[in-house]
């Protein structure tokens, strides 16, 4: 991992968790795209974070499969009031994301990486399939710490889908369930382009003490 840059008075937080190490991939670039602005920022993992009073805006993100993962609920139900008071944003990686136009209720701006956005056959009647990957249920666990929060947005991004990676549990549901086909599909310049669109609110923490 490349060394830790504060530049600009900033010092952003982009802490992550992840099942095979793609989502630390799309962390990084993140991170890169901030620092390329002359922000400062710095990548984690989740639980190597126990304090964020020295940041001044902070990104969270995790992988989509039976839902958003574990560690990144508990994470923003644990900072809850710290985040409450910076900058904050998310970002979700999987393999299909269903469109049901429920995405404009959470009272946020919410990112769908085309090349995971599936529309309902039916819509107004979703499949099994399609009720567990709409963006609702993703983001179910943490509703009501949205108002809290208040994140600046969100983005369900395209991931990488390698099952020798996952557990046996996560292996059958996305088999059976999801039907999702390995691979890597991760949109780089989509990736970078919402941290660009990021920088000036993320900046504009950059005095927080």
């Amino acid at each position: 991992m490349r060394a830790v840059l504060y530049l600009g008075g900033t010092k952003i937080l982009i802490a992550y968790c992840t099942n095979s190490g793609s989502t630390a991939d799309v962390a990084e670039v993140i991170r890169d795209a901030l620092v390329e602005g002359k922000l400062g920022a710095e990548v984690r993992r989740l639980e190597e974070v126990g304090d964020l009073s020295s940041y001044t805006a902070a990104i969270v993100g995790g992988p989509i499969i039976l839902g958003w993962h574990r560690k990144a609920v508990r994470f923003l139900r644990r900072h809850r009031e710290a985040l409450s008071r910076m900058p904050t944003a998310l970002f979700f990686t999987g393999m299909q994301v269903t469109r049901t136009g429920e995405e404009e209720r959470f009272g946020l701006p919410i990112l769908l990486d085309p090349r995971v956005v599936r529309e309902p056959a039916r819509p107004g009647h979703l499949s099994f399939k399609e009720r567990f990957t709409t963006v609702g249920h993703y983001l179910r666990p943490i509703r009501r710490l949205i108002p809290a929060i208040r994140p600046l947005g969100a983005a369900f991004f395209a991931g990488k889908l390698d099952y020798r990676a996952l557990s046996i549990p996560q292996m059958l549901f996305v088999l059976l369930a999801i039907a999702a086909r390995p691979g890597d599909l991760r949109n780089w310049d989509l990736i970078r382009d919402w941290a660009r669109e990021l920088r000036p609110r993320l900046a504009s923490a950059k005095e927080a003490p």
